[in-house]
């Protein structure tokens, strides 16, 4: 089984680099640093109306880390990725090594969304999410949420800045004050904990 050895990928994400494959197809990975960083100031996060309804519901069960390879297969599992075989190795064993998590989204059992990312100190980097029942991943997104202010963290770092993301809060800003902001976190002593 063909890896990213989990040294490298913490070593990238201590620098603000991460990996993105070409396509679901492609053997190997490319490195990126966005220009413009797209982080979630944990403080300032948001979820509408109908998805704090829907928790207070308990429509859902949470689940922390219980199948992250299978949340990874499904955020793979659309016409355009860049999630590749060599990605969810990788990151599999990461999650084993304790590096990388997932929030998991159960309805009757069975997985209907869910988020996964990396952890390094105070930092968490969110990869990618996926949902299967309307909502779920926003649910996810929530309790992903939960779990970082408790836990002390303070960068949530998004990678890219997109307008669905900012509906949660998401903001872009400059290389100079990500950079400031990791350096911020790899200073602190985080655990991603329920």
């Amino acid at each position: 089984m063909k890896i990213i050895p989990s040294k490298s990928l913490l070593s990238a994400y201590a620098q603000g680099i991460f990996p993105m494959a070409e396509s679901r197809e492609s053997e190997g990975v490319n490195w990126y640093s966005a220009s413009k960083r797209g982080i979630i100031p944990i403080g300032e996060f948001k979820v509408s109306k109908n998805v704090q309804r829907i928790i207070r519901q308990g429509k859902f069960t949470v689940e922390i880390d219980s199948c992250f390879r299978e949340v990874v297969d499904c955020c793979a599992n659309r016409e355009e990725t860049w999630i590749n075989d060599l990605i969810i190795n990788s990151y599999d064993v990461l999650n084993q090594a304790g590096h990388a998590h997932s929030v998991e989204i159960f309805l009757d059992e069975k997985l209907v969304g869910g988020l996964y990312g990396v952890t390094l100190k105070g930092a968490f980097f969110g990869e990618s999410m996926f949902k299967a029942e309307p909502e779920a991943d926003k649910v996810a997104l929530y309790y992903c949420h939960q779990i970082l202010k408790k836990n002390g963290f303070c960068l949530w770092d998004t990678q890219f800045y997109t307008e669905h993301l900012a509906q949660f809060g998401c903001i872009e800003i400059e290389p100079e004050e990500y950079e400031q902001k990791l350096r911020e976190a790899l200073r602190i002593e985080a655990t991603f904990l329920k």
